[in-house]
């Protein structure tokens, strides 16, 4: 994915919990039309689990599979072993993409859960622009609008307090959450019109406080965890989680899904 630099993922534990991510994934892809022998960018493939459900309506087409991660693409080779011959695997910055991929020669651009890790969404929606060729399609949905308030607040909180206040005071710790109208916008200015953008609300619930901990490790509290001494890790995962339990009353991460849809003019 075109993320923010720092601590490589854990991308096994990832491909194991990101379970909400598979099925966000399957709704997406099924708004992406497609004959079965395009060329199609994932823009911030992961570990290979939603990509393979793309590649599963691509019989005689490609993927161009695009990370910035090392661990994530080397999962994703192991995931989509069976598919070798149709994938290419690149490892690029979205925001450079257009350095690592040829301009106007993809068919479609397919991304989840990718775009929230990005701060330049202009820069970024160029670059995918400068990549599809005329009249291709982007299909995306990421993080947007109040996604995580409850669960950001929550872990604030925690984190105002010792001791992990003296390593996580100051940090850039979130990520990037637009709103619709501020996407609408920068997809016109890319260069794509026939431009739909709406949110999603998608909460996640958890059955008890080590399955949100484990998932957290992997996605959510990550960069958290990149900045504590590894001493703090355990505490601190058990602080939020029980931290959110108390707001929310279950163990829930309130996520709010933002799609954008665009032809590239």
């Amino acid at each position: 994915m075109g993320r923010q630099a720092g601590v490589d993922w854990d991308a096994q534990r990832y491909h194991r919990v990101a379970q909400p991510h598979a099925a966000w994934g399957a709704n997406v892809l099924d708004r992406l039309t497609l004959a079965g022998d395009e060329v199609v960018l994932d823009a911030g493939c992961g570990s290979g689990k939603v990509t393979e459900q793309l590649l599963e309506r691509l019989p005689t087409g490609r993927v161009i599979a695009v990370d910035q991660s090392p661990a994530m693409l080397a999962e994703a080779r192991t995931t989509l072993a069976a598919y070798a011959s149709q994938v290419a695997f690149v490892q690029s910055n979205l925001l450079a993409l257009a350095s690592a991929v040829a301009p106007n020669s993809v068919d479609a651009v397919f991304s989840t859960a990718t775009f929230h890790w990005i701060d330049d969404h202009g820069q970024l929606f160029s670059q995918l622009r400068t990549v599809l060729r005329e009249g291709a399609r982007l299909v995306s949905q990421f993080g947007g609008g109040d996604n995580l308030a409850g669960f950001m607040a929550g872990t604030d909180a925690i984190a105002a307090q010792p001791p992990y206040l003296e390593h996580l005071s100051g940090k850039s710790l979130w990520r990037f959450y637009y709103s619709p109208e501020q996407t609408q916008a920068r997809l016109q200015a890319a260069g794509f019109t026939q431009i739909e953008t709406w949110l999603e609300p998608s909460p996640q619930t958890f059955p008890d406080a080590q399955a949100l901990a484990d998932f957290g490790r992997a996605v959510v509290m990550r960069n958290h965890l990149a900045v504590l001494p590894a001493a703090l890790h355990e505490d601190f995962i058990h602080a939020v989680s029980q931290e959110i339990q108390r707001r929310q009353g279950a163990y829930v991460l309130d996520y709010v899904r933002l799609n954008a849809d665009a032809t590239a003019a």
